[in-house]
């Protein structure tokens, strides 16, 4: 079976997914044709990370676990391990520089990106209850990884010498967004080369963005920091694990909403407490690691 094909309802890579493929190699090509390699570097990577997240997904629905604590474990410690890094590097790195240029005006720009950030999440559950001819796990991700791409764009074109090491922890993320993806994908029949597209789309959105002349003005590097550091943000909270009935945790483990017996419910509430501890353990070790290398690079 190949790693991107199922048994139905096609058996070999989608059109959908050969266009997300042609998008990347399209925005790969014009950043190294205007040598903004950090951004190759970053769109190459969340495309990866998102598809090797996938393949792994596939693999785990293939070989038949479809459900168990070890699933959900991973999937909460591949989300929380990301969030941490992501929040970390916001307060470490994003927000000094937003505020740096001018603190009102920066301020002012990150609680206006987590309005965006919270805008655009709730656009996406609209786009979901659409009738359009896309599955609606890829137009989510999609939209999620287009968001990505403009902070990152929007951040290195103020930016230039920022090292890729933020960018590298904002796509941390897409390997378990990518395997949650496929198993939900495999489990509705449909084929997991599609995630291909939302795969590109970091390096789709951010590339375009590189492009953009820096702005010269402390106010307008404020602003733009501001907004970027809020959406950002937004986003690494919103892929914090939630350990909850309905979730994408709960959901690897097997568990499904509906009335159970007493043994039953307290059964699946203590798994739940278990994984929110393993969650709350990943997210630290995020952090840490961000830490670490931060505190490595300047010994």
């Amino acid at each position: 079976m190949s790693s991107f094909s199922l048994p139905s309802p096609a058996r070999s890579m989608s059109p959908v997914g050969w266009g997300g493929a042609g998008v990347l190699v399209v925005a790969l090509g014009l950043a190294g044709a205007a040598s903004l390699w950090k951004l190759f570097a970053i769109g190459a990577t969340a495309f990866v990370a998102m598809a090797g997240g996938a393949w792994l997904g596939v693999q785990s629905e293939a070989t038949g676990r479809s459900g168990g604590e070890r699933q959900a474990r991973r999937l909460a410690w591949g989300y929380g391990g990301a969030s941490g890094a992501m929040i970390t590097s916001t307060g470490a790195f994003l927000i000094p520089s937003a505020v740096g240029h001018d603190p009102v005006v920066g301020g002012f720009g990150i609680a206006a990106g987590v309005f965006v950030g919270f805008l655009l999440h709730a656009a996406q559950h609209q786009l979901a209850h659409l009738h359009l001819p896309v599955d609606a796990t890829t137009l989510e991700l999609t939209a999620h990884s287009l968001a990505a791409g403009l902070v990152i764009g929007a951040v290195y074109a103020t930016m230039p010498s920022l090292g890729p090491a933020l960018g590298l922890a904002i796509v941390s993320h897409k390997a378990p967004a990518g395997y949650a993806a496929a198993r939900r994908l495999c489990r509705a029949g449909r084929p997991v080369s599609v995630l291909l597209v939302p795969a590109a789309a970091v390096a789709a959105a951010a590339v375009p963005v590189g492009f953009a002349s820096p702005p010269g003005s402390d106010v307008a590097h404020a602003l733009v920091f501001g907004i970027a550091t809020g959406v950002f943000l937004h986003v690494a909270l919103d892929f914090l694990p939630r350990c909850e009935i309905g979730g994408e945790v709960s959901e690897a483990a097997g568990l499904t909403e509906g009335e159970t017996g007493e043994d039953e419910f307290d059964a699946q509430h203590h798994l739940l407490d278990r994984l929110r501890l393993h969650a709350v353990a990943s997210a630290l070790v995020g952090g840490l690691v961000v830490f670490v290398a931060w505190w490595g690079l300047h010994a």
